[in-house]
């Protein structure tokens, strides 16, 4: 018996290890370094000096569109001060200029959690006596019912698992859109009227940085509850 323990223990650890090692891949590539993004979407980073130039032309006619109605028209109760405008103009066009290095910044705050969670070591687990699993297979052989409710539970968590995966592969194309459309959306904020669409995209990007890191944190306790499951199968 004491062979066939051995086995069954270093095969539910062998289990383990390959869960956490595709966790860990995954979640390592799908951090909140954008290099990955890059290699499948090249263009991304072609194009941005193309939104960079969209976005200071876009704070340019907003200026001159404000001034305009300001003195032009006049309406300057409707309008922004001058003076303020100007000023928030020439903040929101460095700002554009500068939006990569801005966004890196985040990244590199946000990532330093994010390997926190993805470098902790997993609890160790007490794989249980082999005579605990006997029993788990004499069960499943003798009651055919039993084997479908297994097979059942195994599917419903491998679904689950890859679901968490492709969400977190979906959050993180999305994060490398809002990092590379990044300068529109600070020329968005050059004026009152469009601040509001700044905002949000603020609140989307931190929001995404903060459900990346709610991924890695979910799929690693996935990781360990499986091992915990695989540990003593009779424990539910």
């Amino acid at each position: 018996m004491g062979i066939l323990d051995g086995i069954v223990e270093w095969i539910a650890e062998q289990v383990m290890h390959g869960l956490d090692l595709i966790n860990t891949s995954v979640l390592g590539a799908l951090g909140c370094d954008m290099s990955v993004f890059l290699r499948y979407f090249p263009a991304a980073e072609t194009m941005y000096q193309v939104f960079v130039a969209l976005a200071i032309g876009l704070i340019l006619l907003l200026w001159v569109w404000n001034l305009f109605k300001n003195f032009g028209l006049g309406v300057g109760s409707e309008a922004e001060d001058p003076v303020k405008l100007s000023l928030r103009s020439i903040l929101f066009i460095a700002l554009a200029w500068y939006a990569d290095d801005i966004v890196n910044i985040v990244l590199d705050i946000g990532g330093t959690p994010y390997d926190w969670i993805l470098t902790s070591s997993l609890p160790s687990l007490d794989f249980a006596s082999f005579n605990s699993v006997m029993l788990t297979i004499i069960g499943v052989c003798a009651n055919g019912a039993v084997a479908l409710i297994v097979l059942i539970l195994v599917i419903i968590l491998a679904w689950n698992y890859l679901k968490l995966l492709f969400e977190a592969a979906e959050r993180y194309v999305l994060l490398g859109v809002l990092v590379y459309t990044a300068p529109v959306a600070f020329a968005m904020g050059a004026a009152q009227s469009t601040a509001n669409i700044f905002k949000s995209w603020c609140r989307m990007f931190g929001g995404q940085v903060f459900l990346l890191l709610m991924n890695a944190w979910c799929l690693r306790l996935f990781v360990s509850m499986v091992g915990t499951f695989i540990s003593n199968p009779l424990s539910i």
